[in-house]
């Protein structure tokens, strides 16, 4: 897409919702623009026409990942995909007044989806935060709201990472976390999160100096037991003692080194 195109559909994004936020009722339109509308006649505005444009575009890209079955190759897809509707998004969000009507409503929520199936995280939850500020409903397609995908998705990638071994972000857990605290999400999902998000906690603290490590514990244990509140079966059981037997050894190195530091200064 050229960066004039870009330009074009951010400006023409943004002059969409905030024509949709302030709507003009057809009993306020003059006569004669009246009888055109009820008449038929084409008098869309570009934003009105570039509304349709990317409602277009949307309902063919997803025609053609529904046409794939390889979720390696979909996701590939989203990846070719997600620059042709990031100016339009962008003008959404600059515009701060919800995401329209119509097709078109679906393509931030849509894009979304994308930028976590193809783990660009943190963009990905920069607009879940809108979509959350602005109480956007998720397509029917995907039966779930936002913070239950958001918190499923993230939790479900950092999974797979930990169990190959590999660390996932901390940062982008934590965010999760912080954006969806407090929202009505099942258990089971809000479980996965709290359990990544203390595997890293004590792989960290098992990294550190013993004496440095006791307040990561302490967030690696809490987490880790609200898992295990959630659902018992979440799998935290081991690391709940580990991060346990490590608080327990860590507790008289922290304060043997308090006392240590309080001597010196007196």
């Amino acid at each position: 897409m050229s960066l004039a195109r870009r330009k074009r559909d951010r400006i023409l994004a943004a002059q969409t919702i905030s024509a949709a936020a302030a709507p003009v009722r057809r009993a306020a339109l003059a006569p004669a623009a009246a009888i055109l509308v009820a008449a038929g006649a084409n008098t869309a505005s570009p934003a009105e026409r570039a509304a349709r444009e990317i409602a277009l575009r949307l309902t063919h890209d997803l025609r053609r990942l529904k046409e794939i079955r390889s979720i390696d190759k979909k996701i590939a897809a989203k990846r070719e995909m997600l620059p042709e509707y990031k100016a339009w998004v962008d003008g959404v969000l600059s515009a701060a007044a919800g995401v329209g009507t119509g097709l078109a409503a679906d393509v931030v929520p849509t894009y979304m989806v994308w930028l976590l199936d193809t783990g660009d995280y943190m963009p990905a939850l920069d607009v879940a935060e809108f979509l959350l500020r602005h109480r956007v409903e998720m397509p029917t397609r995907y039966a779930r709201d936002v913070p239950t995908i958001v918190v499923e998705l993230i939790a479900d990638a950092a999974a797979k990472a930990q169990n190959a071994s590999q660390s996932f972000d901390p940062s982008v857990l934590d965010t999760a976390d912080n954006l969806t605290a407090g929202l009505d999400i099942h258990d089971q999902v809000r479980a996965k999160l709290h359990k990544a998000i203390g595997i890293e906690q004590l792989r960290k603290a098992e990294d550190m100096p013993a004496v440095d490590s006791r307040i990561v514990l302490e967030s690696a244990l809490f987490h880790l037991r609200d898992a295990q509140r959630l659902n018992d079966r979440v799998g935290v059981k081991d690391r709940v003692k580990r991060a346990e037997k490590l608080l327990a050894a860590v507790v008289p190195i922290a304060t043997e080194a308090n006392t240590e530091q309080g001597g010196t200064a007196a």
